[in-house]
């Protein structure tokens, strides 16, 4: 009799053991541990995202405390948070682009998701540019659009606050989402880079622009090379501005926004009807690397240009 007293309270103890912490699966007012697979605690999660092709891609998730400490319902963000998609330059990779841009510090200040996917050997296909997935016809428009529905799909993220930022290869890469993805996408920030690729949006972007009247890379006026195999030159940062603010039927910047540094000069063309707004920001002398202030100016766009 008391061998089967002590089995029963084996039994009962490991079924104590297996009982669902609150939260685990969601109910109401509690935090799950994932959602749809997405780790939703405080901190930066590797994540793989299967593509349909051989192998998987990879990318960190940035969480803040404000979204794993706020309040939930059903298993989900009472109030989904913005979501940010910072793109690395070549060369480079996602852990580098996360300690490049401060957006850690500054989503933890704020509360919104900060997405850091890698690119195909330290790549991205911006469309004449670059290197490896350029020449693969890596598919990183569907990669990243199937990141995008992957978080807002799961309730992650508002998805008329989704935001793409890059540097470089990846500014490029911003380019070329706002260009074939626009209504998935409220604004693009572009660090140093150009945009290379066909572009019929077919409907209005906003978008804030930086870039140095001394980088060597992708030079300010234009010219350079395109990619190690294409001599082509690249089209000036001017032909870009021009691009988006037309799509919007937007003026000339012509309005100052205040930078947070000297020697950077930001104008803006104020926004449309429909919320969108095309801002420049010239950085005198600046080379190809990423400002120190790019990260916080650049949430405060994306703050104010959600999708309409």
């Amino acid at each position: 009799m008391r061998r089967i007293a002590l089995v029963l309270l084996a039994v009962s103890l490991a079924l104590a053991g297996c009982t669902e912490k609150p939260g685990e699966k969601g109910e109401e007012g509690g935090r799950p541990e994932k959602v749809d697979g997405i780790p939703t605690s405080q901190g930066t999660h590797k994540q793989k995202l299967d593509v349909g092709t051989i192998g998987h891609r990879e990318y960190l998730l940035h969480v803040p405390a404000k979204m794993a400490d706020g309040k939930w319902q059903s298993g989900k963000p009472a109030d989904p948070p913005a979501l940010v998609i910072a793109l690395h330059g070549g060369l480079a990779d996602m852990s580098q682009m996360e300690k490049l841009t401060g957006f850690d510090r500054l989503s933890d200040e704020h509360g919104f998701l900060v997405a850091y996917p890698d690119g195909f050997m330290t790549t991205w296909n911006a469309g004449d540019c670059c290197g490896a997935a350029k020449i693969g016809h890596i598919d990183d428009v569907g990669f990243l659009g199937k990141l995008i529905d992957k978080v807002t799909g799961a309730g992650m993220a508002d998805p008329k606050r989704v935001y793409v930022t890059g540097f470089s290869n990846g500014a490029g890469m911003a380019y070329r989402m706002a260009c074939e993805k626009p209504g998935e996408i409220a604004a693009i920030g572009v660090v140093e880079g150009a945009l290379v690729t066909k572009c019929d949006p077919g409907r209005p972007v906003s978008a804030m622009i930086f870039h140095g009247t001394a980088d060597r890379n992708v030079p300010y006026d234009g010219g350079g090379n395109r990619d190690f195999n294409d001599s082509r030159p690249f089209p000036p940062v001017s032909r870009a501005v021009d691009f988006w603010r037309k799509v919007a039927g937007l003026p000339e910047p012509h309005e100052r926004v205040k930078a947070l540094s000297d020697g950077t000069n930001c104008e803006s063309t104020g926004k449309s009807g429909r919320g969108v707004a095309v801002t420049f920001c010239k950085i005198n002398g600046g080379t190809h690397r990423w400002p120190d202030e790019a990260g916080a100016m650049l949430w405060n766009f994306f703050a104010t240009h959600p999708r309409t």
